[in-house]
């Protein structure tokens, strides 16, 4: 009923007057700090102020998540008419103890739509009108409805899952009664953006901790009378708690005036009425039209009659227009009528909110109309001690952590990478794995033509390059008329393959217009040959106008995931027959030819281009009876025509590099940054890009792992792994018809390799090998076939073996693995965006280096402040304890100084230091609780503290010092309260110096003007101050001027060198690996070390162990791999998933679908399976073919019977 997968508990609450006096009582007498308590804490007021009883019972409910987070609910109870009431006396019904949200609960989308009188009924919906009041919650924006039948809540859902796909095809609309029953539970359809009141933001502002503890050390320096300074801190406090709420409102009223927007729709109501209403009163259920001339969508609607087309971008990142189609109705085609509708499988026919409907295609009168599924429903001693507390913790701090951040954020921008989240831009310091797409963000979103290979006589043809030069025939026609392109404001628009292989032929596209189809006529979208430019201006050729052809496109079969390809049917102007084209998967389209016309080196050829990386596409035609007529032609099954075809050719098209893709995978794996590669494309093409942009060594070999799932039956066999190693590099072209030839691997000695896994490996390798799985995943390059979800598995295993992994890509299927990784970067402006906390303009991976240095610069930077602030803080807090000592203390504009002047513009400034320019194989400290900032922060305060005793001794033994005696007045003017001070003010200058660290991982000072200046400015006021203060300045400062002009120079010598120990100790001693590693070894020796980092220890068993992984299969081509990896039996009771024609590049199954006669050894094949009885005949004949995606064996010796075990291999 929750998040799937959490276990999440419910308690119910009642409130109890008793305990509600005493718990006002407490808070009355802790004067409030008990109720500050339980602002912070929720669940504790409703536990000091409630009972728990029965949920029927209950008023509040808190509810725990998986996390141990507790949130509080009140419930509300509604009326049939809206109006939220109180109940006195609810019915009764047994205690149940704390019941788990998601255990013993029947599956919510069996039971949330029921059917009476052929309507499906929301459980909430039976609820409701059986009893006059509703009881519900809301959490975390989702509303649970109570259920008096079952005792429990249960949450509110639209019809997005356990509804029949013929459901959307039965529903009529609507009633108006009906439809406000279902908006009182759904609310209104609008995402509710509330701009909360100044009042509630100052109080919420207010009550942070962080502001409490500011409270807290006002009302202390303002009990100890250091009035200007608390005076100063208000001051500050107020200004950024004012723009703190400015800035909050505004983002939130643009936010509100961004999402929220409503416009009218016309609704079906029954029985063909149409009424328009705003779009905020839809609910699930409505029947809507969709406007011919487009529209934006308001909700989640199922498309039943017409077809859209689509602007998805702010979905996918792709800019290309998709083709909405009708959800298809079980009990028309036949199929299962019990089949559920399901948002992934059917994304196809769904229109999703907030995209842009241009335009809409019918026929004649006919609406095109979609049902809505889913809409969007949420003492003087003590007061000293403190003070000492009050200044070892800086209320400073956090801002000026900040700092570096800010000044990186604005540093990125200002190169087009925009950073919502400016607590990651520290993260990305510390990045050592970067995973990379494929499609979009390694090579360009568009593809190119390579060439054509038409056949002729069952053999390839030699390669065409020139698309103009493809002879007129089948092939061309092909080309011209397969495809659902359409025209858009006069553009042609659609696929972004089928554009690039229309537009390489040269021809023109006519769709008709409104006054051919007023009339309810239907009239086909026209392809014709472009006329030359002579013609175009009047000359006319009546040679060339004969052979000019004009092709209507009758009827399309839009392109299928589980069929992978698509079909048109045409007929040529004063053509007597129908002819079908289809284009699709090479070994799909080939199982569906006749065998005659597939070349015998089919799949050697398909091989060697797949093989370098190229997407290829076959093409077939088929001319039809003559006796099919028009109107049969309309309603003629796909099946029926998809069948005996005539094998056309090759398409083959690559998709280059971006031109900045090797120069960046250089520069990140010498900077000793791993790069992956995880991806929906199959494992040839990944392959091939990896090694072409250096993300795989030329020397580097690739071991395919392939891992099998356990297999049950007459002879069951448990889940299997195999490491097939292998050599994928530049093969060798010979012949005319590009026969490529496998290289083969020399095993030796060398452990320089990495993996290569695909989806269906992965998801076994998850299941069933988990111990093997990180390392695996420790020495992993190229991540194929891998879905959305198994991205973001790989993303979470590479974090659970001690990577620090960004990822890098476009579109919604990179959302998840863009939310899941340290650090996000989207090359969209769409929505992957919303997911990721950084996202580059420049759509090219040449972000990636420029955040990492932009992490590493902020985060040392952050370093770098932290220790500043902290050194500061312990270097004010050691002047006051040795004022202390003598019951004096600096006086109120002596802390106005440090900490307004030198502290603060040093702080701001420290910032302002850009990255370097170079990426360092070495990353900087993840984790200032380590040896290198603790003995930098103890090191240093041991110099300052050392020398602020010495000043304080050394001015006690001049002749002229006068020794400070303690006063009613609390007047610290004394030589000792002048020494202490002087001698500080350097100290916080020196301290910024030595921490602003330049190069390798930022700039030096000298390239950030604003810090060198206010250094220069700082110390030229402490220089004043030291040796010639004038009397005003003195007197305002409360500061004893020190009589003896020499020894106020000496604080000058002595300042310079407490600067040169502490740049000493800096860079000398603390920045030397050799002293850092040789005490941190010692300490790791003694200590228990961290398994953090468990991917360095992964690596080094891997190196040392030589006979793992197990070679399965040693000196083989990429071609035979993957026919060992995907053999037929093994493949037979399977189905490649591809999610679209653009990225279903040619298959890894070629041995599976192999056409025609191939000789198969038993033995050899299926050794592990077969018993050796079954081995007498060794050979038989076996013959694969392929249609709807199953597979047919037949034996050519009718006399041979094959083993019973052998259907399941």
């Amino acid at each position: 009923m929750w998040v799937e997968g959490t276990n999440q508990e419910i308690q119910g609450y009642k409130n109890n007057r008793v305990k509600e006096i005493l718990t006002w009582i407490a808070i009355f007498l802790t004067v409030g700090l008990l109720r500050l308590v339980f602002y912070w804490m929720p669940h504790w007021m409703v536990m000091c102020t409630h009972d728990r009883c029965p949920l029927n019972l209950a008023e509040v409910v808190l509810l725990l998540d998986q996390y141990e987070q507790w949130f509080a609910s009140r419930i509300e109870n509604v009326t049939s008419d809206g109006t939220k009431v109180l109940v006195i006396s609810p019915p009764q019904v047994e205690y149940r103890k704390p019941l788990s949200v998601t255990q013993d609960l029947p599956l919510l989308n069996n039971r949330i739509h029921q059917k009476e009188d052929a309507l499906p009924e929301s459980l909430s919906f039976k609820i409701y009108r059986e009893n006059s009041i509703t009881r519900y919650f809301v959490t975390k924006k989702v509303k649970y409805i109570w259920d008096y039948n079952g005792g429990r809540f249960h949450k509110l859902v639209g019809l997005e899952d356990g509804v029949s796909c013929s459901y959307f095809h039965q529903v009529k609309g609507l009633s108006y009664e009906e439809q406000i029953i279902r908006r009182i539970l759904y609310g209104i359809n609008s995402i509710g953006i509330h701009v909360t009141p100044i009042i509630t933001l100052l109080v919420k502002e207010v009550l942070s901790p962080f502001y409490i503890f500011q409270v807290f050390s006002c009302t202390l320096w303002f009990s100890s009378e250091y009035y200007y300074y608390a005076g100063c801190i208000v001051l500050i406090s107020v200004i950024s708690v004012t723009l703190t709420i400015y800035q909050t409102r505004k983002m939130q009223r643009a936010l509100r005036n961004t999402i929220q927007s409503s416009s009218i729709v016309t609704v079906c109501r029954g029985n063909d009425e149409y009424a328009d209403i705003s779009s905020e009163d839809l609910v699930p259920g409505d029947v809507i039209e969709i406007p011919r001339n487009g529209c934006i969508m308001q909700c989640d609607a199922v498309l039943v009659t017409g077809n859209c087309i689509v602007n998805e971008s702010m979905l996918t990142g792709e800019s290309v227009p998709v083709t909405k189609t009708p959800l298809p109705n079980p009990k028309v085609t036949r199929e299962d009528s019990t089949v559920h509708f399901n948002t992934k499988d059917h994304a196809r026919h769904i229109l999703f909110c907030g995209t842009h409907i241009i335009q809409t295609r019918y026929y004649g009168g006919q609406r095109v109309r979609a049902v809505v599924f889913r809409t969007e429903y949420a003492s003087d001693i003590i007061k000293r001690s403190l003070d000492l507390v009050t200044i070892a913790v800086p209320p400073a701090l956090p801002a000026a952590l900040t700092v570096g951040i800010v000044f990186a954020q604005r540093r990125l921008k200002r190169q087009l990478i925009y950073c919502i989240s400016p607590r990651s831009i520290n993260v990305c310091g510390t990045i050592n794995t970067v995973c990379f797409d494929k499609t979009g963000t390694l090579t360009e979103e568009g593809l190119d033509i390579k060439a054509v290979v038409p056949t002729s006589k069952n053999k390839f043809e030699t390669e065409i390059f020139d698309m103009r030069r493809v002879p007129k025939g089948h092939l061309q026609v092909a080309m011209a008329t397969c495809h659902s392109l359409t025209i858009i404001d006069g553009v042609l628009s659609g696929d972004p393959l089928e554009l690039i292989m229309f537009d390489a032929i040269g021809w023109e596209l006519e769709e008709p217009g409104p006054e051919e189809t007023r009339f309810d006529m239907i009239c086909p979208t026209i392809v014709r040959p472009k006329l030359p430019d002579i013609l175009q201006n009047g000359v006319t050729n009546d040679s060339y106008m004969t052979a000019a052809e004009e092709i209507g496109i009758v009827r399309q079969f839009t392109f299928s995931s589980s069929l992978q390809r698509m079909s048109v049917i045409v007929r040529k102007l004063g053509g007597k027959v129908f002819e079908l084209y289809t284009k699709g998967a090479p070994e799909m389209v080939a199982s569906l030819c006749r065998p005659e016309t597939v070349p015998s080196d089919f799949q050697e050829i398909l091989m060697g281009y797949t093989q370098h990386g190229y997407r290829v596409l076959a093409i077939a035609y088929k001319s039809l009876p003559e006796k099919l007529k028009y109107a049969k032609a309309q309603r003629i099954q796909r099946e029926q025509v998809e069948k005996g075809l005539e094998f056309l050719g090759l398409l083959v098209m690559e998709n280059r590099l971006k031109p900045t893709t090797g120069a960046v995978i250089k520069q990140l794996r010498d900077a000793n940054i791993r790069t992956v590669m995880v991806t929906g494309d199959n494992m040839l093409t990944a392959l091939s890009v990896a090694r072409e942009c250096g993300m795989v060594d030329v020397e580097e070999s690739i071991i395919l792992v392939q891992a099998y799932p356990p297999q049950e039956g007459d002879i069951r066999q448990d889940a299997q792994i195999e490491y097939i190693y292998t050599n994928h590099t530049e093969n060798t072209v010979t012949g005319s018809f590009n026969k490529y030839k496998d290289t083969r691997l020399k095993m030796g000695n060398s452990r320089h390799y990495c993996f290569a896994v695909t989806g269906k490996s992965w998801d076994v390798l998850r299941q069933h090998f988990p111990d093997i799985l990180p390392k695996i995943v420790c020495k992993g390059t190229v991540f194929a076939r891998m879905s959305p979800d198994q991205k973001a598995q790989l993303i979470e295993h590479l974090q659970n073996i001690g990577y620090y992994v960004a990822m890098c890509g476009d579109g919604a299927n990179d959302c998840g693995a863009l939310k899941a990784a340290h650090a996000g970067i989207s090359l969209s402006e769409a929505e992957a965006s919303v997911a990721s906390p950084f996202t580059s303009k420049s759509p090219n991976i040449s972000c990636v280096p420029t955040v990492i240095r932009e992490g590493r610069a902020a985060l040392v930077t952050s370093f770098g402040i932290f220790k500043y602030m902290a050194c500061y803080s312990l270097t004010q807090f050691v002047s006051v304890l040795i004022l202390y000592w003598i019951s004096n203390n600096l006086t109120d504009f002596e802390f106005l100084y440090i900490d307004l002047i030198l502290l603060t513009t040093l702080s701001v400034t420290f910032g302002w230091t850009g990255p370097y320019h170079k990426l360092v194989k070495e990353p900087p400290l993840v984790s200032l609780i380590s040896l290198g900032p603790v003995l930098s922060l103890v090191l240093h305060m041991f110099i300052q503290t050392g020398v602020q005793i010495y000043y304080y001794f050394t001015v006690q033994q001049q002749p002229w010092f006068i020794e400070y005696v303690d006063n009613a007045d609390d007047d610290y003017t004394s030589h000792s309260n002048a020494a202490v001070f002087l001698c500080s003010i350097y100290q916080y200058v020196i301290l910024a110096l030595v921490f602003s660290k330049g190069k390798p991982y930022r700039n030096t000072i000298f390239t950030n003007p604003l810090f060198l200046g206010n250094l220069v400015i700082c110390l030229t006021l402490n220089v004043w101050l030291t040796v010639y203060p004038t009397e005003p300045v003195a007197n305002f400062f409360n500061l004893d001027i020190l009589p003896n002009m020499s020894y106020r120079c000496i604080f000058l010598g002595v300042a310079g060198v407490n600067f040169f120990l502490s740049l000493f100790l800096e860079m000398f001693i603390l920045d030397s690996k050799f002293i850092t590693k040789t005490c941190q070894d010692f300490i790791d020796r003694k200590c228990c070390s961290s398994d953090k980092q468990s991917y360095m220890a992964l690596e080094k068993e891997l190196e040392n162990d030589s006979n793992w992984p197990p070679a399965t299969a040693s000196e083989t081509g990429l071609a035979q791999a993957f026919q060992r990896m995907d053999s037929a039996f093994r493949s037979l009771n399977s189905q490649d998933d591809t999610a679209s024609l653009l990225s279903n590049e040619s298959s890894e199954t070629a041995s599976l679908r192999s056409t025609g006669s191939q000789r198969y050894s038993i033995g050899q094949h299926y050794s592990n399976h077969v018993p050796e009885t079954d081995k007498l005949v060794k050979y038989q004949d076996v013959k694969l073919d392929m249609n709807e995606g199953t597979f047919n064996l037949t034996f050519e010796d009718d006399e041979y019977q094959p083993p019973q075990n052998m259907t399941k291999l």
